[in-house]
């Protein structure tokens, strides 16, 4: 992510292996979750050996993954979330089978590894910082991202919070569509058509930048994800991960929009939420998001 930028030389060197041991275990999961029901049937005749020949046939990891794996074996940088938070999406990456729509507020020192982690499906970076974009994208040129530019600040957050409920557009049965809604502060209505023509199965918020008064803040990165998710017409939660909930912003809007009766795991600093589809969900309220 953005505030990843800094290399941090006091990181332990272990955690940096720790990483490309995950994306490798990542590579041999998705390897044997690529066996077709044939092989299934097979392993049931001969047992477990049949199965490790064939998707061993079957299966070559991806170029994104092989880099990500010497990236993390040999670099000194790291990412700022801890391996018990990685983890977290990780293990809801892996549930889906590693194919999955992952939109990823945030381009920085762990893209590499959620976009090796999500081999088959579709990592979408949002960056506030569009000379950083450039940056990452020299050194990792197959990662998708986009400039994004917010119309927040910092510290408009507590007006936000107390005002957004005036506006009929930021009630959450009209905040959607996301897309021009110019009448809600704190909706993200100039993204790219791709953010908003893709359904998210997985949205992480590990940004913009959130720790000076002039800084976009995440305010509408929450709001809008919560937005995306109740929307959500395809089957199944929309996993929601919000990191950095020690800081006072964060959390308050994280229980605003996100709601605690849908957190299911905190780790950390991380928080992962498990938000209903309100299509599928007669207990959303029409007038609160929680």
């Amino acid at each position: 992510m953005i505030k990843n930028r800094n290399p941090l030389p006091e990181k332990p060197w272990f955690l940096g292996l720790s990483l490309a041991c995950l994306v490798a275990g990542a590579l041999l999961i998705t390897a044997f979750l690529r066996a077709d029901e044939a092989t299934t049937r097979l392993c049931s005749l001969t047992g477990g050996a049949g199965i490790k020949s064939t998707v061993a046939d079957d299966y070559s990891p991806t170029q994104t993954q092989l880099e990500a794996i010497l990236h993390y074996a040999t670099s000194k940088i790291v990412p700022q979330q801890s391996l018990g938070e990685i983890r977290v999406s990780y293990d809801a990456l892996q549930s889906r089978g590693g194919v999955a729509n992952f939109l990823v507020f945030g381009l920085g020192h762990d893209s590499l590894m959620w976009a090796s982690l999500n081999p088959r499906g579709t990592t979408l970076f949002l960056e506030e910082d569009p000379k950083w974009v450039q940056t990452v994208l020299r050194g990792a040129p197959q990662l998708r991202a986009h400039y994004v530019r917010y119309r927040t600040q910092l510290q408009q957050a507590d007006d936000l919070l107390a005002t957004y409920g005036a506006e009929p557009r930021c009630a959450p049965s009209r905040a959607a569509p996301l897309r021009g809604n110019g009448r809600c502060r704190l909706a993200l209505e100039n993204l790219p058509d791709e953010v908003y023509d893709r359904e998210w199965d997985l949205i992480m918020i590990d940004a913009p930048r959130g720790y000076f008064p002039e800084a976009p803040g995440r305010m509408g990165a929450i709001f809008s994800a919560a937005v995306m998710a109740r929307n959500r017409k395809g089957s199944g939660v929309t996993h929601v991960f919000l990191h950095d909930v020690d800081r006072r912003v964060e959390k308050a809007f994280a229980e605003e929009f996100l709601c605690r009766k849908y957190l299911v795991k905190a780790v950390g600093r991380l928080w992962h939420f498990e938000i209903p589809s309100a299509v599928a969900n007669v207990s959303h309220s029409g007038d609160r998001f929680c």
